[in-house]
């Protein structure tokens, strides 16, 4: 299955993609902690379906207790670095407020002159669970979804902690479907490709094979320290081929359309645009 949260009419509901139309949901108005696998799995149909096209995708989680990231996890990422391959994930934290819809603009902020773009696989927590074995970990997934974790380098840099770069307010993008794992497997068996396409171009592309620290186990590395609750999320990192680690390198600009894929999963297509910035209140 693959379901969303939209908003359609000044509401905010989960639906059930169904084709072309989506099929609000009873329950909770949006996935998150409220909605562990067995909620969302027996949700009921509550209302008619309303056309795909006259929906406003909100991020596929909203609200999110946690947003775990995962740096350096693409071999050919950790090469244009030319650091050493990690011997554990490399982990940094996003907040609720960095996330927008799957078509919403992506908004230069005017102090950083390197927003970069990433195109990851995002994974959604459905069980909580802490000390997750690492067998056991696939069975805590709610499903998949697709993330841009557009990066602020300037920033990222200033310190050896990467959070003022990575934390930007509305700046990603992540959606636009929770898809299930009954409907893509998106396990080592099942090579999934991951790439963005910026202005026409393909600037990134690899798959899921070439993750160094594979699903299970990020999600059992993690839940080592901080219980996993239902609605999380978990990126998984991007492959090579960053705006910052080009000669010349490539920053987002106003007007860009970036377009970042994981196959099976989904298709997020975000315009670019420069910040008004709001007059300053003392």
């Amino acid at each position: 299955m693959r379901y969303v949260t939209f908003e359609h009419a000044g509401r905010r509901r989960i639906g059930r993609v169904e084709g072309d139309h989506v099929v609000p949901l009873a329950g909770p108005d949006e996935i998150g902690r409220d909605t562990p696998a067995d909620v969302l799995a027996r949700a009921a149909a509550d209302g008619p379906p309303v056309p795909r096209d006259e929906v406003h995708l909100l991020p596929v989680v909203p609200h999110p207790d946690k947003i775990v990231c995962v740096g350096l996890n693409y071999h050919a990422h950790v090469g244009e670095t030319g650091r050493d391959l990690p011997t554990s994930p490399v982990l940094f934290t996003k907040f609720a407020g960095s996330l927008v819809g799957a078509t919403d603009d992506i908004v230069l902020p005017p102090e950083s002159t390197q927003v970069d773009y990433e195109a990851e696989l995002a994974v959604v927590i459905g069980r909580a669970g802490r000390r997750i074995p690492r067998a056991a970990a696939l069975d805590h997934v709610l499903g998949w979804t697709v993330a841009n974790d557009v990066t602020m380098r300037d920033f990222q840099y200033r310190t050896h902690q990467w959070l003022p770069g990575k934390a930007w307010d509305r700046s990603t993008p992540l959606g636009p479907e929770l898809v299930t794992p009954e409907e893509a497997d998106v396990s080592a068996a099942s090579v999934r490709t991951v790439r963005t396409v910026l202005n026409g171009e393909t600037v990134q592309s690899s798959d899921t094979a070439h993750l160094i620290f594979d699903v299970p186990t990020l999600i059992a590395t993690i839940s080592e320290f901080a219980e996993l609750l239902p609605g999380d999320v978990v990126l998984t990192g991007t492959p090579g081929g960053v705006g910052y680690r080009r000669d010349p390198q490539l920053f987002l600009h106003d007007g860009d359309e970036v377009v970042v894929e994981v196959e099976g999963v989904g298709r997020l297509c975000n315009r670019v645009r420069d910040e008004v910035p709001a007059l300053v209140r003392h």
